[in-house]
């Protein structure tokens, strides 16, 4: 599990150095030449934020490599999978924090509610759906060792 999770951290980290590379101070691809969707069902789905054409593809790409061992092994399980879903779900969670704490333009002291347009709901010091997704990572992954 510490591997797993030592992993997770890494790739996370990775990801947000590329992002904000991308990015620059301009999160969830703002000044991107991108798709954006905005739609009440995916505002919801998205907690208020719209779906671009670069996340939704960031997205397919990260659930699609977390899928890789089982694509090579073509050995599939419900606790595999439980635990590639809740890395998944902890991987964004981890990699959107890191994303301000590396981004020059942001920092811990910005990473708060009225600083952050895309995050809209805060519970905690934290975006409300970090804690969602954090609470979804946990229990996939302690059913996925059970």
């Amino acid at each position: 599990m510490i591997r797993q999770l030592l992993v997770v951290l890494v790739a996370a980290y990775a990801w947000a150095k590329m992002e904000v590379e991308i990015e620059g101070e301009h999160g969830w691809a703002k000044n991107l030449p991108t798709w954006r969707l905005d739609h009440p069902i995916l505002n919801w789905l998205m907690n208020g934020r719209p779906l671009t054409g670069y996340h939704f593809w960031a997205f397919t790409f990260v659930f699609f490599i977390f899928h890789l061992p089982i694509l090579w092994t073509g050995v599939w399980s419900w606790q595999m999978e439980c635990r590639i879903m809740g890395s998944v779900s902890l991987f964004w969670v981890v990699e959107d924090f890191i994303w301000f704490i590396v981004n020059p333009h942001y920092g811990l002291d910005r990473h708060k509610n009225g600083h952050i347009w895309w995050h809209k709901s805060w519970f905690w010091g934290f975006p409300t759906d970090h804690w969602g997704m954090l609470l979804m990572s946990v229990v996939l992954i302690a059913v996925s060792f059970r």
